[in-house]
C-alpha cells in the first residue's frame, strides 16, 4: 500500500478543457450506437469494458474517459456510483476497432 492521496484529473490539469471537433464527432457516433436504453441499476456499480484497438502501443487507459463519459450522458447516471472497473485491451487489425461494455450492481 502507498499512502498518498490519489490526484484527481482536475487537480492535474489547469483551466477549462474543451472539447475537439473529433470527441464532438465521436459523441453523436456514439449516441447513435449505443443501445437506445439500458437499465442502470440502483446503488454502487461495477463496469466492464473491452476495447479491441489496433494500435498496440497505446495505454490501455486512454479511452476510458471519453467513453464512460459519453455513457454517462446518454444513460444519465453519474459515475461517482463506478466503485469498481475491469478493462480489457484486445488486438484486433486496423479496421476493427470496438468497445463493448457491462454495468451491473456492484456484488
Amino acid at each position: 500500500m502507498i499512502k498518498i492521496k490519489p490526484l484527481s484529473t482536475n487537480a492535474a490539469w489547469q483551466g477549462r478543457r474543451f472539447k475537439t471537433r473529433e470527441y464532438i464527432a465521436y459523441e453523436k457516433e456514439l449516441f447513435t450506437l449505443l443501445p437506445k436504453q439500458i437499465k442502470i441499476p440502483d446503488g454502487k456499480l461495477e463496469i466492464n469494458y473491452v476495447f479491441g484497438l489496433s494500435n498496440k502501443n497505446t495505454d490501455y487507459d486512454n479511452y476510458i474517459k471519453q467513453f464512460q463519459d459519453v455513457l454517462t450522458k446518454k444513460y444519465q447516471f453519474n459515475d461517482n456510483k463506478i466503485y469498481k472497473a475491469l478493462i480489457n485491451k484486445v488486438d484486433v487489425k486496423k479496421g476493427c476497432e470496438f468497445i463493448s461494455f457491462r454495468i451491473q450492481k456492484l456484488l
